[in-house]
């Protein structure tokens, strides 16, 4: 076995160079490589690399971005390997493991450290005023659940929350049990992240998913990339914009940062990428401050009304949409020179800049636009969202090749995981279907998400808290908040492969059940398993493991599922639920009679790539709003504002990250080394504030007159944008409130947190 780290590396010392000014190339491939003989070895590792993605293999844990019908041989990125290198890591975390460490040790150690002693292998249980968790069997495990969840007076005060990585067959199952058992009680880390695009885009063009295939971005004129750092967070995407780059299109990069990916992007599958220049990908960088894309977009979308014959596509604007002249005329209000005058002051931009993106859209005939967290977590994210789309639609860009809307989903099966029914709000005819194909009567009253969730176990009105995968303490809002929260839960319960934070901040009692993840094989009464996900673009296809699980004890987690449903709602349950775990060619017949665009389920999952789920906006430019057409919609122009001595705090990951998971303690292409307690200030700004470049010091949000601290951070003077500053998550979810939510969708505002510095407090 593979040794994990005995002690818990400090993370406030980095050692900081320049940034790179490119991405990928030799040395992602020889840390995938290196990453991977750490923890699975060689021999065990690199059969699984040549497995990720491909149409026999399993689906990559880590981002949700689409893969091509001609795949390479490596079709993964640098982050892909660590993803899959420490799921099927020769660690193991068993029983010894939790006798050695009390749970105070625990809790002292960093997320970082506990991800790295490797796999759960048992059932551990931690007891009312215990300081050890013990190792329980499955059926001890289950009747701790079923005790305190009969002890309720009313299902809603359990709460099942759902990471992005759960297979299409497991959340279809998850959302029936905790539906079955009286609740719409269904968080997901969709609320903290694209919760604000699917409630934009279910307005405007009537589902809440992008309207692109791969094929559409290989096609486009112009792509507009805004709020994304692909190079980090879904490296993948760079080899469909360089793809689309060869084939002519434009890239217009929007983002308060500088990223290596979206400057040059050298890619590992080409001679002209591992040992040439690569390719120059962004041909329009506009830095704009933190959260002024609204502003952007609204001034662009005014210069387009004003551009003249040929700008705006009539036809389609008369024939398929509502309410353009209201659009239209709230767009003209205003003197020309004040109006460019305060977006330059809202985004950082000048006139010429942003008279160069009209004339690049003004040129494209096909225009994508791409975005993600950097837009989904504002206060006036939603507005921002239905403002792309009114660009899109003044230029007819939805419904026809090579143009569309395009929110790039962070994780693996996030948006399956909808589509099977994971939402707090699932619309009627979905809980009718349910309940005609299971004969019962679903809860109508809309369920808690992600924050509501937090708040309500903050006032003690949830018993039990049971989270299927994921890190829910590392990965919401105001972290005191939420782990003061989680303490007043009588249980929590989380389904997971690795130790995180979350397992050492629990309710009265607490208990880990391990799972077997997209990589091992999945073996139950019929044989073995395949599971299904749906990417960011709606293509649903299998993922099958290929390596044995460590221990007889580790289910899957349709198995856990299926037995906790039994136990807990009893033998009389009408549910087949053995029967589901014996065979999930089961499960999917059930889907396919539940949810609309699975016909023939079984077989086309089957099929090589899988199956295109059907898109009315995309498909028959048909769009299925109150309107039956496709909405304008005047948004006020916004941006927030921090005030003297403040700056504007985005949190962002690390190219050493996966969402909360940390892989090490570098960001290469950032040249941050050693460390994470990191603030990147841009040098200007750091020089009014009186903060030298390697100094340290406090960060303080402030919020409806609280504050919260984060304390020693090391300055590193780096080219943001002039008023904005950014730190990593998780370390910086402390000072993001739990109240400051997006209008509507109610997710966190992680992207804009008004900060002051103090002076160092030290750990």
């Amino acid at each position: 076995m593979s040794k994990a780290p005995k002690e818990d590396p400090g993370q406030d010392s980095p050692s900081v160079r320049g940034p790179k000014h490119h991405a990928v190339g030799i040395p992602a491939v020889a840390g995938s490589v290196r990453f991977v003989g750490a923890q699975s070895g060689l021999k065990r590792g690199l059969p699984l690399l040549r497995a990720i993605n491909q149409v026999e293999g399993f689906d990559c844990p880590g981002c949700a971005w689409p893969e091509p019908d001609h795949r390479h041989p490596a079709e993964f990125c640098e982050n892909g390997a660590k993803a899959v290198a420490e799921e099927s890591t020769r660690r193991v975390v068993g029983p010894e493991f939790f006798a050695r460490h009390s749970i105070d040790d625990l809790n002292d150690k960093s997320g970082y450290w506990l991800g790295q002693q490797g796999r759960l292998t048992r059932p551990m249980f931690l007891d009312e005023d215990a300081d050890h968790y013990r190792p329980v069997d499955w059926d001890e495990a289950f009747d701790i659940i079923a005790e305190d969840l009969a002890a309720m007076d009313e299902p809603d005060r359990a709460a099942f929350y759902t990471s992005g990585r759960t297979g299409n067959e497991a959340a279809f199952l998850y959302q029936l049990f905790a539906r079955r058992l009286g609740t719409n009680n269904l968080p997901d880390c969709s609320n903290m992240c694209h919760e604000s695009s699917g409630a934009a885009l279910g307005e405007t063009i009537g589902i809440g998913k992008g309207s692109v295939r791969l094929e559409d971005v290989w096609a486009a004129d112009l792509i507009i990339v805004a709020g994304q750092n692909p190079g980090t967070n879904h490296p993948r995407m760079l080899t469909a914009l360089e793809k689309a780059k060869r084939s002519g299109a434009r890239i217009v990069t929007v983002n308060p940062l500088p990223e290596a990916g979206m400057r040059r992007f050298k890619n590992p599958q080409t001679a002209r990428g591992l040992a040439g220049r690569g390719t120059d990908l962004t041909d329009l960088f506009l830095q704009i401050k933190v959260g002024g894309d609204l502003a952007l977009f609204s001034t662009l979308n005014r210069l387009l009304l004003r551009a003249g014959e040929g700008a705006l596509d009539r036809d389609f604007i008369d024939r398929c949409t509502h309410g353009f002249e209201e659009f239209a005329a709230a767009r003209a209000e205003g003197d020309d020179d004040q109006v460019l005058a305060e977006t330059e002051r809202r985004t950082g931009l000048t006139r010429v800049e942003i008279e160069r993106l009209l004339a690049m859209v003004l040129a494209s005939k096909k225009t994508v636009v791409c975005w993600a967290m950097g837009l989904t977590q504002h206060k006036h994210a939603v507005p921002t969202i239905r403002e792309i789309v009114n660009l899109l639609l003044l230029r007819g860009d939805i419904g026809k090749p090579g143009a569309g809307v395009c929110p790039v989903r962070g994780h693996s099966n996030v948006q399956g995981d909808r589509t099977m029914g994971i939402w707090e709000k699932m619309p009627d005819r979905f809980l009718d279907a349910l309940g005609a194909e299971f004969h019962f009567k679903p809860p109508r009253d809309h369920g808690l998400d992600t924050v509501d969730t937090i708040r309500a176990m903050r006032e003690g009105r949830i018993r039990v808290f049971f989270a299927m995968g994921g890190n829910f303490v590392s990965a919401t809002p105001d972290t005191e908040a939420t782990e003061a929260a989680m303490r007043r839960c009588r249980l929590t319960v989380h389904v997971s492969t690795k130790l995180n934070r979350s397992h050492v901040v629990t309710g009265t009692r607490a208990l880990i059940l391990p799972a077997l993840g997209r990589t091992d094989i999945d073996i139950q009464a019929g044989g073995p398993q395949f599971v299904t996900v749906e990417d960011s673009m709606g293509m649903v296809h299998a993922s099958r493991g290929k390596v044995p699980p460590f221990g007889e004890e580790m289910r899957s987690e349709v198995a856990i599922i299926c037995g906790l449903a039994r136990r807990v709602l009893g033998g009389d349950d009408t549910v087949p639920w053995e029967d589901f775990a014996a065979d999930y060619d089961r499960i999917r017949d059930r889907i396919e009679r539940v949810v609309p665009g699975f016909d023939d389920y079984n077989a086309r999952a089957r099929r090589p790539g899988g199956f295109a789920l059907p898109h009315a906006p995309r498909d028959e430019r048909s769009f299925p709003t109150g309107t039956g057409k496709a909405n304008f919609t005047v948004n006020e122009v916004t941006s927030p504002e921090a005030g003297p001595g403040r700056l504007l705090l985005q949190t962002l990951r690390s190219h050493d990250q996966f969402n909360t998971t940390i892989y090490g303690l570098d960001d290469r292409y950032r040249g941050v080394h050693h460390g994470r307690r990191v603030v990147l200030v841009n040098p200007a700004d750091a020089d009014e504030l009186g903060l030298a470049d390697g100094a340290y010091c406090d960060l303080v949000s402030e919020w409806d007159g609280q504050d919260r601290r984060a304390p020693h951070f090391k300055v590193v003077h780096y080219p943001t944008a002039r008023g904005c500053a950014a730190a990593y998550y998780p370390e910086t979810n402390v000072l993001v409130p739990l109240d400051a939510v997006a209008e509507t969708s109610n997710t966190p505002t992680s992207k804009s947190i008004v900060v002051r510095f103090e002076g160092d407090s030290g750990m």
